[in-house]
């Protein structure tokens, strides 16, 4: 046992050592971005067209002053920490996340002083940082959601939605903190019946639309865009009218969304990754909070319920797709 402990501490040492020695002879900076969807998705297509703004922003352009690596999960989480491990391998100077909380925490757990740029569901209660101000280790970048932005969704969809008899809180799980406190706020200001749903499978998924359905109930979806073909294919099925947390839902057939602009936060840590890149610490630069919040809808999709969407929402929305 003593010789394996040995001989495997060796390898790591090996490994640490190769790894350090390629960063050394770089000439270029590299970033590595840990993905937990598919890069072929248009929405995370443009999510990463606006991290390179960003970094353009900074003076980096992707293939001559900085290049970036990739390493996909496509939808497949028991994937990420072993693509984490690749990247860190590959002394990486800047660690990027893509797919929210689940990636932050995966890349988190994979280094201690690789610089690691994040956007997630709520930072501190997620457990990525102890103060936005001046984060401490070595991650910064953008707490996305609040708990305000999806109660604020809850009351645009029960506009919509009037003759709802209840409404769900469905989500995969991502942030219980967050969940938590939405659902005590919304049970707060209604008399309906609230209900929460996680929905790990697909088998989750049918079985918690079946019973919206049945109860006449609306839904508020709050998970990241690697889900929404799943999410806004179980709601058309089963004809349930929901809000979504972001506006790939909206323009993946999904009937609203309310939430923090997305690509907006993508500009935020291309320009922190550029700012590292050129010595910034993470501990220097504060976790950002969303500043942009965008309201979507989709006609097509409401005709299809039933619904009439109310001319104050239709006036106040920042995209209308037909």
């Amino acid at each position: 046992m003593n010789r394996r402990l040995l001989l495997n501490g060796l390898a790591a040492l090996t490994a640490f050592r190769a790894s350090s020695s390629a960063a050394r002879q770089r000439t270029t900076p590299v970033i590595g971005i840990l993905g937990e969807g598919n890069p072929e998705d248009r929405a995370i297509a443009h999510n990463l067209a606006m991290f390179r703004r960003g970094l353009r922003q900074e003076g980096f352009i992707d293939g001559q002053n900085v290049d970036l690596v990739y390493r996909w999960a496509r939808n497949r989480p028991e994937r990420l920490p072993a693509l984490a491990d690749e990247l860190v391998a590959l002394a990486v100077d800047v660690l990027v996340n893509e797919g929210g909380t689940i990636t932050a925490l995966q890349a988190k757990k994979a280094t201690s002083t690789i610089p690691i740029v994040f956007h997630a569901s709520n930072a501190i209660a997620d457990g990525l940082v102890d103060t936005l101000a001046r984060p401490s280790g070595n991650l910064t970048g953008v707490s996305q959601f609040t708990t305000e932005t999806l109660t604020k969704a809850y009351q645009l969809l029960g506009q919509v939605v009037p003759t709802a008899k209840g409404f769900a809180l469905v989500s995969t799980g991502q942030a219980p903190s967050v969940t938590d406190r939405v659902l005590q706020d919304i049970r707060a200001t209604t008399p309906l019946p609230v209900r929460e749903f996680t929905v790990d499978s697909d088998a989750d998924l049918e079985a918690a639309f079946t019973q919206l359905k049945a109860t006449l109930s609306a839904a508020i979806v709050f998970t990241n865009v690697n889900h929404a073909a799943r999410l806004v294919g179980a709601a058309a099925r089963h004809r349930v009218p929901a809000v979504y947390n972001q506006r790939a839902f909206v323009e993946a057939g999904g009937l609203m969304s309310y939430g923090a602009s997305i690509p907006a936060s993508y500009v935020i840590k291309g320009l922190y990754a550029g700012r590292i890149l050129k010595g910034a610490k993470p501990h220097d630069l504060p976790v950002q909070q969303p500043s942009r919040f965008e309201l979507a809808l989709n006609l097509g999709t409401a005709q299809s319920l039933g619904l009439a969407v109310p001319q104050s929402i239709l006036l106040t929305a920042d995209e209308v797709i037909d």
